[in-house]
Parts: structure tokens; C-alpha cells; sequence
């Protein structure tokens, strides 16, 4: 059975830098930082204080009050990108048929804002005749799959995958997977995340994950560089339209670039670090390429999972020099989580619609904040500054908590 191509043909990305494509990458060129102190809640007994908030987001632009009342902001924000990107693909609503579209979007930790509340109402306001009925479908990662085709009435495949923060990867890949076996012919794939609250920000500094650079938040976030602490917290959604491309192609529409191969892989190592030497991460991007019927010499750019933590930046900085070789250190390589932090479950599909800008552009944008070389990090990182480039073929990588390893490859589209 010969699999069928898969194209993009819509995007909607909201992020710490950006309410809209062009702003989210503008931003990203120009090498800005959504960074800065969290407002959300009192920090004063926090050992991080600082986080990617989103900037002037308001959910009423995309929903009703009713809406927003009866559902987490993580699903604002994808009800959001997902308006944007169904929007961006000048899909006609009234003519396609909407049993052949499918929807899958996930969520690292879900309706944790709410989780947070009701937490709150429980213990402080006496007992469990106070939890709200709606805490159970706002708080589960699924709903917001459930909400966008509820929203559109989309009836083909849907489904959230959670995998940490391989999770919108994840998601972006089993649509790839569901287009190409022809269960569907159109499908919104991402991931959304707002978890910037006590819990989650109490969870992350008890485990030392996070940076503590609370002095200079737009500095805090460093990939690759010497003094890094920690990764910073972001917020936001992406959402892309994935199309079978005769499907694209007969109803006109336009298309962004080609997703050309996947790679997944398990550490199978440790719940929380990854394995020694970037192994399983080396594999799943070795499998992408070969997917796509390409060689380490045909991969122009590689958009890093690049979390600005120590053990991450070096196995991932290990596993491109295995796999590539010498070639590895003549590739551009980028953290996007320098400027809008780290959007767990969300990081997947806002680096993806990134990686898809860098194949439209043309153009590289740069790891801010790389002042201090690292002896274990010694690849162009492309510092600082972004880089006009002809990319023709571009990997993302996303890496997540319990050894899932997910990379995506996404190229030019030629006929």
C-alpha cells in the first residue's frame, strides 16, 4: 500500500511572543524574549518567579463569555490557534465533508488552572458540595480536541495524545500517520498549555527543573550556553492543518510545505533524564530522515528541543554529532524556547509552525541569550543573531519526561 503525502495548509499559533503569525515571527527574527515576572499569583515564597506569560491575549476575541466561564484557559488558547489555523486554510465549512476531518490535540498537563481552583474551593470552602460539576471536562487534557470539533463539527478521527512535552509532536505525527493510511483527509493537529500556577510552578522548582535567573527574566532562558539553570515556563497553543495533498490540490488550496517523515522513539532509561549520549534521540531523528527518503545531507536546519537545561542541551548537542557526524557542526541549529520559553505540551506544534516559517522565509531565526560557549555544546547554535539561509529540508525535535523522543521533518513542497 503506498502511504499518501501529507501537506500543510493552515497554521494559528498564539505564543509569549506573538497573538498571530506574523508577530510570533517577526518577534522570533528580531531575537525578542517573552520572559518576565509572573503576575498570575504571588511568587514571594517561590524559588522561580519569572515565566513566558502570554501579553494581551483576551479570549473574548474567539468565544462567548458562556465559553470561557465553562472552560480552562488551555482550551481558550486552542479554541484560539485553532480559529486561526482552520481560518489560514481558506477551508470552505459549508462544502467539505466533515466526516473525513479529524481533530488531534493534546495537552501535557491539561485544566491544571482549574485543577489549582477547585483544590482551593475544596479545602478552604469546607467540603465537596462545592467543586464545580464542570471540574472533571475542564481539567482533563482531551477537551480541547473535543471542543474544537464540537465547535466545527468535525467528525473524522479525534483524540488528544499526551506524552509530556513530546505531547503536540506526538499529536502532529499520529495525524501525519492517520492521513496517510486514508482514515481522513484533513486534520487540525497540535497541542495547547497554560499551566502558570502555584502547583505547577511549586512542582517544577521542587524537582529543580526550573531557572532561578529571577533578576533577568528575558536572560534566564539560554539553551546551550555555559550558565544555564533550568528551563523557563511558557503558555500558548499551535495548531496546524494537515491535508492529503490530491485532497489540497483539488480544492485549490495553498500550500505552506510538506510534512516528509516522522521519528519515535523510548529511552527506556529514566523517568526524568534522558539517555546517555542523546541515544534514543539520535534514533527517532535518524528514522525521520530515512521516512522521508533523505540523507543527513539533505538536513539544512534543525529546530532543538533545546531546553536550557544542563543535561538536555548536552545529550541533544551528543545526539546530532552521532548521527551527523562532521556534518553536524556545519548545520544551523536554533532554540525557539530561548524567546517564548517552555511550552511543555505545546512546545511540539509552536516549534513545528516555527519550523515551517524558517522553510518559508528562508531564514533562520537565532538562540538568544548564547554569551558563555560550553566545551559539551559546540555546535551553530546560531547565536543571537537570525541568519538568512536557503532551507530546503528542516527537523524539529521534542523530547519529553518519561523517555519519549518524537522528531518531525518538514520540507519544501515540490510537485
Amino acid at each position: 500500500m503506498q502511504k499518501k503525502r501529507v501537506v500543510i495548509t493552515g497554521m494559528g499559533v498564539i505564543s509569549p511572543v506573538g497573538l498571530t503569525l506574523e508577530e510570533h515571527w517577526n518577534s522570533l527574527v528580531e531575537g525578542k524574549s517573552g520572559a518576565g515576572l509572573i503576575t498570575y499569583f504571588d511568587t514571594s515564597r517561590f524559588d522561580t518567579k519569572i515565566a513566558h506569560q502570554l501579553k494581551g491575549f483576551d479570549p473574548l476575541n474567539y468565544m462567548d463569555r458562556k465559553t470561557k466561564q465553562r472552560n480552562d484557559p488551555f482550551v481558550h488558547y486552542a479554541i484560539a490557534a485553532a480559529e486561526m489555523a482552520v481560518k489560514d486554510s481558506e477551508i470552505n465549512l459549508e462544502k467539505i465533508n466533515k466526516e473525513r476531518v479529524g481533530v488531534i490535540i493534546g495537552s501535557g498537563i491539561g485544566g491544571m488552572q482549574t485543577y489549582h481552583t477547585q483544590q482551593e474551593i475544596l479545602y478552604k470552602e469546607g467540603g465537596p458540595e462545592h467543586i464545580s460539576p464542570l471540574f472533571v471536562p475542564m481539567m482533563i487534557s482531551n477537551i480541547a480536541a473535543g471542543i474544537v470539533s464540537i465547535r466545527y463539527g468535525f467528525k473524522g478521527p479525534n483524540w488528544a495524545t499526551i506524552s509530556a512535552c513530546t505531547t503536540s509532536l506526538n499529536c502532529i505525527a499520529d495525524a501525519y500517520m492517520t492521513l496517510q493510511l486514508g482514515y481522513s483527509d484533513v486534520m487540525l493537529a497540535g497541542g495547547s498549555e497554560a499551566v502558570l500556577c502555584p502547583m505547577a510552578v511549586g512542582g517544577f522548582n521542587a524537582m529543580k527543573a526550573l531557572s532561578t535567573r529571577n533578576d533577568e527574566p528575558t536572560k534566564a532562558s539560554r539553551p546551550f550556553d555555559a550558565k544555564r539553570d533550568g528551563f523557563v515556563m511558557g503558555e500558548g497553543a499551535g495548531i496546524l492543518v494537515l491535508e492529503e495533498l490530491q485532497h489540497a490540490l483539488n480544492r485549490g488550496a495553498k500550500i505552506y510545505a510538506e510534512l516528509g517523515g516522522i521519528g519515535l522513539s523510548a529511552d527506556a532509561y529514566h523517568i526524568t533524564a534522558p539517555a546517555p549520549g542523546g541515544e534514543g534521540a539520535a534514533r527517532c531523528m535518524k528514522m525521520a530522515i530515512e521516512e522521508a527518503g533523505l540523507t543527513i545531507n539533505d538536513v539544512d536546519y534543525i529546530n532543538a528541543h533545546g531546553t536550557s537545561t544542563e543535561l538536555n542541551d548536552k545529550n541533544e548537542t551528543e545526539a546530532i554529532k552521532n548521527l551527523f557526524g562532521e556534518r553536524a557542526y556545519k548545520i544551523n541549529i536554533s532554540s525557539t524556547k530561548s524567546m517564548v520559553g517552555h511550552l511543555l505540551g505545546a512546545a511540539g506544534a509552536v516549534e513545528a509552525i516555527t519550523t515551517v516559517q524558517t522553510i518559508m522565509y528562508d531564514t533562520i531565526h537565532p538562540t538568544i541569550n548564547y554569551e558563555y560557549p560550553d566545551p559539551d555544546c559546540d555546535l551553530n547554535y546560531t547565536p543571537n543573531v537570525a541568519v538568512k539561509k536557503q532551507v530546503n529540508v528542516a527537523i524539529s525535535n521534542n523530547f519529553g519526561f518519561g523517555g519519549h523522543n518524537g522528531t518531525i521533518l518538514i520540507k519544501k513542497y515540490t510537485e
